[in-house]
C-alpha cells in the first residue's frame, strides 16, 4: 500500500484530485489541514501528500506555500486541476430557505455566497475545516447546510438541493502530489519548475534577480511573496517557471540565482495538468534522492 495524506475527511475536492493521480496501491489517510497532509508525508505517516495550491478565484493557498518550506524534504512531482463547482445539501427533508446556519470551507465560502444571498438568504456562515467536513457537520446538527462536493451528499446521508453552485463560472483549483525528495519526472516538454527563494534587503536585488530569468528566455507563471516568520522584513519567493530543470536556460538562470540569493529551494520540475492520466511509481522516488543533491550542489 502507498498511503497518502490528504484533507479531509471523505468527500472533499482534495480526495477527488488524490484519486485523479492513479497512485498504485493508494490508501487515503485522511486528515485536517494541508500543513497536516505535508507533515504526515515527512515524518513517514504517509509516503505522500497531495494538497491544494492555487485556485482560479481566491489565488494561492497560502498555507500550503508556507508549509511546503516550513521544513526539507518536499518535493512535487505531479499536479491535477480539478473545475470546482458544488452541491448544496441538508438534512433529508428539511428546506433551504428555513436554513439558519451554512458550512463550508473559507475558500468554498467565497465561491457561492452571492447564490446563497438569493437561495438562502437566512444562512450565516460557519467555517469548517474542509467542504466534506461541513456536510458532516450538517449530518451532526452542528449546520442545516453545506457547500460541498455531491459525494459528501451520499456519504453523509444528506439530500442535494442544486448541484453545478459557483459564483464564478469554470472556477479551477490546482492540486500537487507531494513526496520525499527524489529524481523528478523525465522532462515532456510542457513542465513546470518550483523554486522558493529569499534576497538580501538591498534596493534593486529582486529586479536583477527576476533579470536572470527574462535574459534567458525563461517564463515566469506565478511569483508570490511570503513573510519568512524569522526577522521583520524579510520574505520568501515563491516562483513557478515553464520548463523542467533539464532544460539548460532555465538551470543555467537558477545558478545565477543562487549567487544572489540568500537561500535558494528547489520544490520540483515536473509535467503540467493536461488532463491525461498519472502514473505514479513511488519506488523509483525511494532510490533517488541522491539526484536532487547532486542538482542543489551545482546551482
Amino acid at each position: 500500500m502507498t498511503r497518502v495524506a490528504y484533507l479531509g475527511p471523505a468527500g472533499t475536492f482534495t480526495e477527488e484530485a488524490l484519486w485523479a493521480f492513479n497512485i498504485a496501491g493508494a490508501e487515503p489517510v485522511p486528515v485536517g489541514s494541508p500543513a497536516e497532509a505535508l507533515s504526515s508525508m515527512r515524518s513517514g505517516e504517509a509516503d505522500f501528500a497531495v494538497v491544494a495550491v492555487e485556485n482560479s478565484v481566491d489565488g494561492s493557498v497560502t498555507s500550503t506555500s508556507d508549509a511546503l518550506i516550513e521544513a526539507p524534504g518536499v518535493q512535487i512531482y505531479a499536479e491535477h486541476e480539478l473545475e470546482i463547482a458544488f452541491a448544496i445539501m441538508t438534512r433529508p427533508g428539511e428546506s433551504l430557505d428555513a436554513a439558519t446556519r451554512f458550512a463550508s470551507h473559507p475558500v468554498a465560502y467565497r465561491q457561492v455566497k452571492g447564490w446563497l444571498a438569493v437561495n438562502a438568504p437566512r444562512a450565516t456562515y460557519v467555517p469548517a475545516a474542509s467542504n466534506a467536513a461541513g456536510a458532516q457537520m450538517v449530518a451532526e446538527g452542528a449546520a442545516d447546510a453545506a457547500a460541498a462536493p455531491r459525494r459528501a451528499a451520499g456519504l453523509f446521508g444528506l439530500e442535494v438541493h442544486a448541484e453545478g453552485v459557483a459564483d464564478v463560472a469554470a472556477a479551477r483549483t490546482r492540486f500537487v502530489l507531494a513526496g520525499p525528495v527524489g529524481a523528478p519526472p523525465a522532462p515532456t516538454g510542457n513542465d513546470r519548475t518550483s523554486v522558493v527563494f529569499q534576497l538580501p534587503n538591498k534596493p534593486g536585488t529582486l529586479v536583477a534577480t527576476l533579470h536572470e530569468f527574462a535574459s534567458r528566455g525563461v517564463d515566469l507563471c506565478r511569483i508570490e511573496s511570503r513573510p519568512t516568520r524569522e526577522t521583520h522584513n524579510t520574505y520568501n519567493f515563491f516562483v513557478d517557471l515553464v520548463g523542467h530543470i533539464e532544460d539548460e536556460p532555465l538551470a543555467d538562470a537558477l545558478r545565477a540565482v543562487h549567487r544572489r540569493a540568500s537561500t535558494l529551494v528547489f520544490l520540483g520540475s515536473w509535467p503540467r495538468h493536461s488532463g491525461e492520466p498519472y502514473s505514479v511509481d513511488h519506488a523509483r522516488f525511494a532510490a533517488a534522492a541522491e539526484w536532487v543533491a547532486r542538482a542543489q550542489k551545482g546551482l
